[in-house]
């Protein structure tokens, strides 16, 4: 029996999940943990890392340290996606992270990122054509999937948590704000030269704003579990709808807003603003909600690697 433990640095939230992988390489995942450590906030068009977030996220990693350290010989794959790599002092915090944290971090490129989201949710999707999206803090993975097969992937270096200091998004919104921030995000999808080719796709859905989205509409609908996401779908209407009622809130009246992370009540309208503006590019319909990403990419190839192919 292995036991796998992956530290995600993301852009808004840190996590760790620890799996256990037995002999035939059949993988139970037996802790999950989440930090909101807001790795990319004030990071700005300089693209720094600011030393509040920094620090903020090395408190994350040492907490997931003291988990992880408790459990018998485990193998640690950490990563991190668009922060860190967009970052211009990527350098000196990966270098903070081994010296006081002990972790040797693997940036992913945002292709690897698109791919192993791709990975991710492949054997969890039961469809043949569809597109992923990951709208994650600052950076959006598309992947255009045919037959079953990936055929396009891209990574863009917006997300929730940039869009929504960029565009004033926080607390009230104006209409000129929320308009260009729309427009921005059009003129950035309409530089994606096969994003055409998805034209009524259905949208898979993964990041946090997805999980938020779910969760507000699953305890709308009085679901027994709400954390239960893989296969939710949601039509426009309900989408639209949704985004509407948020917009109509301030910052305070959000944070009460059940399903709604109150850590999360500020970048929400900021993290789902780029799938309400491919909705309406794409015309598409339907959204459903995986619990597949980029950790269980790591995982699929891992298994695959050591163990068996799938």
């Amino acid at each position: 029996m292995k036991n796998l433990v992956i530290v995600d640095i993301g852009s808004n939230s840190s996590r760790m999940a620890i799996y256990k992988i037995d002999v035939d390489g059949f993988c139970t995942e037996v802790r999950r943990c989440k930090s909101s450590s807001r790795l990319s906030e004030g990071m700005g068009p300089e693209k720094y890392l600011t030393p509040t977030a920094i620090s903020r996220t090395i408190d994350s990693l040492k907490s997931f340290k003291q988990i992880y350290s408790s459990i018998p010989n485990p193998t640690v794959i950490t990563i991190a996606t668009a922060a860190v790599r967009q970052a211009k002092n990527q350098k000196s915090f990966l270098k903070k992270v081994r010296k006081k944290v002990g972790l040797n971090v693997r940036v992913l490129s945002g292709r690897e990122e698109a791919y192993y989201d791709y990975l991710g949710v492949i054997n969890r999707v039961k469809m043949n054509d569809y597109l992923v999206m990951d709208i994650g803090g600052a950076s959006i993975e598309l992947v255009r999937v045919r037959g079953r097969k990936r055929r396009d992937l891209i990574s863009i270096p917006v997300g929730s948590v940039n869009i929504s200091e960029r565009f004033n998004l926080k607390n009230y919104v104006n209409g000129a704000d929320l308009f260009n921030a729309q427009r921005f995000l059009k003129n950035i999808f309409h530089r994606v030269p096969w994003l055409n080719k998805a034209s009524h796709y259905q949208i898979i859905l993964l990041g946090g704003a997805a999980r938020t989205l779910a969760r507000i509409n699953r305890n709308h609908q009085h679901f027994y579990n709400v954390d239960y996401l893989n296969g939710y779908h949601l039509n426009q209407h309900r989408i639209l709808g949704t985004y509407e009622m948020l917009l109509r809130k301030n910052l305070s009246d959000r944070k009460n807003v059940n399903g709604l992370e109150k850590d999360r009540a500020d970048i929400i309208l900021g993290g789902l603003l780029p799938l309400i503006t491919l909705l309406d590019e794409l015309d598409s319909r339907r959204v459903v909600f995986s619990d597949g990403g980029v950790r269980e990419g790591i995982i699929n190839e891992y298994i695959n690697k050591h163990y068996r192919k799938y």
